[in-house]
């Protein structure tokens, strides 16, 4: 244990300070396709029972129309989160008409890429940005890819903590403001969490094997488990790997990470420096936008992060205005696989666990980076997604040699003494057995999600569509054996109602051109906006 992570844990063991760990916030985005009764992709419009996707705040649609996003509150306690999860899931699948939430990241079979639908959000200017932004992501990385899902974890930490830390350990001549030292603590989050991330892929990595069709005939150093799967053999998570997420305009992008400054800069740059391949597509074909701009990045959340810093925006903001304006509020884990043993796609066990890996980011040592860590970090994690279950796996620390189950046991370690402070103010011992259960997996590979669905999918005949669509129809019998509460149902359709009618709303009070309200959006400009353009 590191001399600065024994003293803060000494000063949130005072028990007038303890009391700020439960104080902080976690929320869940969970993404899923919507398939058929076969495993095909729906390819039909997001459910009008569920609301206006543009609006509503807790079930909308990411790239696809056939992508649903559930977004839970921010809740002190994830177990919350978890259960208003349950809730949106139950709701969901009293409207989905025979359609199945498909329970794995890895999508299910495909129709080819002109029939995979693009999410639509009405005629408002808004709206249609969003779409353009989408038929930008198609260009430029086809949609395909776009139907990836995952688990996205939002975590911050009470604010108070951050002040007090300042106050505790900061320089008498410090110029930081509480504001500031709050920000530069997440990016220190931030540049722990790349050094350390590639554990996560080899706990809770769960896309070991893909439908063929996903390949598009390009299967290259797949190996054929079946005639319609395919899996690379110690594979934890082909969804973060290169096979998955692609993207070679932004494999240049290399956001700083040594204060949020530079980081923004890197950000600010990349969405404005036009990239030669997207400039000769040019914006527009046939009188009909393609894309919102030529430039490395249409926004900044095109960016593929394994983590974000964050900021919830203003009406008109972009992201990184907010986050240059008032700080970083929170991080947002996107690394996370869905898990196809859990009916939400995420147990509170894993989450208590990440609860206690992203304490032990944010309290321990964080020393700034270089680019030559950048890449041993980046490296680390590409070994660890195609190969992480490989006996006697080798990662590369500081230069060294290290094997990876050695790595992780020694952070493993480190996360005990947070695991017994957080249990300790939450009364019970569900950090420390939810930090046992990792120990586990990182003695025997056959107990990590990566091996058991190799093994499940073996034990189903060889075939990833045949798995998930079995685990999916046990999903949809599990929700729909509990039907929403007549409170919850009407909770539900007055969120559902509103969203509408607030879309409606937006539409009829709209004025100018969508030309204008692009080019003031990308000059940041504009002043009235009802959302971001993702």
């Amino acid at each position: 244990m590191s001399d600065l992570l024994d003293r803060r844990l000494a000063l949130f063991a005072e028990p007038h300070n303890r009391a700020l760990l439960s104080q902080g916030l976690r929320g869940i985005e969970r993404e899923t396709l919507r398939a058929d009764q076969f495993g095909d992709l729906a390819t039909t419009p997001h459910p009008a029972a569920l609301g206006a996707a543009l609006t509503h705040q807790q079930i909308t649609t990411d790239y696809s129309e056939s992508l649903l996003e559930f977004i839970t509150p921010a809740e002190h306690d994830v177990a919350d989160a978890l259960a208003r999860l349950d809730q949106i899931h139950r709701f969901a699948y009293s409207h989905l008409d025979g359609e199945l939430l498909w329970n794995q990241s890895m999508p299910c079979h495909l129709p080819s890429e002109e029939e995979i639908p693009i999410a639509y959000f009405g005629k408002s200017h808004i709206g249609m940005l969003k779409h353009v932004y989408r038929r930008g992501l198609a260009l430029r990385y086809g949609k395909t890819m776009q139907c990836i899902a995952g688990i996205h974890y939002n975590f911050s930490l009470d604010e108070n903590i951050w002040k007090l830390l300042h106050k505790v350990e900061g320089p008498a001549d410090s110029k930081l403001s509480d504001r500031q030292y709050q920000s530069e603590s997440y990016i220190a989050l931030v540049r722990n969490f790349r050094r350390y991330s590639w554990l996560l892929m080899y706990l809770f990595g769960a896309s070991p094997a893909l439908a063929a069709n996903f390949l598009r005939g390009r299967s290259g150093q797949m190996e054929k488990l079946s005639d319609d799967t395919y899996y690379l053999p110690y594979a934890t998570s082909l969804r973060m790997s290169d096979i998955g997420y692609r993207n070679s305009a932004q494999s240049g992008l290399t956001p700083h990470y040594n204060d949020l400054q530079s980081y923004i800069s890197s950000l600010a740059h990349a969405v404005s420096e036009p990239y030669p391949p997207y400039v000769a597509l040019g914006t527009r074909r046939d009188g009909e936008w393609i894309q919102m701009n030529t430039n490395v990045l249409q926004i900044e959340n095109e960016y593929y992060s394994t983590i974000r810093p964050k900021r919830v925006i203003n009406s008109g903001e972009r992201p990184v205005q907010a986050l240059s304006a008032r700080g970083v509020q929170y991080v947002e884990v996107r690394c996370m696989d869905i898990d196809p043993f859990d009916p939400l796609g995420i147990s509170l066990a894993t989450s208590r666990f990440l609860d206690v890996f992203l304490h032990l980011l944010a309290f321990e040592e964080s020393p700034l980076t270089s680019d030559a860590e950048g890449a041993e970090n980046k490296q680390n994690f590409a070994t660890v997604v195609k190969q992480g279950r490989m006996p006697d796996l080798q990662l590369q620390r500081c230069g060294q040699r290290i094997g990876m189950q050695q790595w992780g046991l020694e952070l493993l370690d480190r996360m005990i003494p947070i695991a017994a402070l957080l249990d300790e103010q939450a009364g019970g011992t569900a950090h420390a057995e939810a930090l046992a259960r990792q120990r586990a997996k990182l003695h025997d590979a056959a107990l990590t999600p990566s091996a058991r669905v190799l093994a499940a999918i073996r034990e189903n005949g060889g075939s990833f569509i045949d798995f998930t669509l079995a685990r999916s129809s046990a999903d949809a019998a599990y929700f729909k054996a509990r039907q929403p509460s007549p409170a919850e149902q009407a909770e539900f359709e007055a969120m559902a109602a509103a969203s509408v009618a607030e879309q409606q709303q937006i539409e009829a009070a709209q004025t100018g051109d969508f030309d204008a309200f692009v080019a003031a959006y990308s000059a940041s400009t504009l002043i009235r906006m009802n959302d971001s353009a993702n």
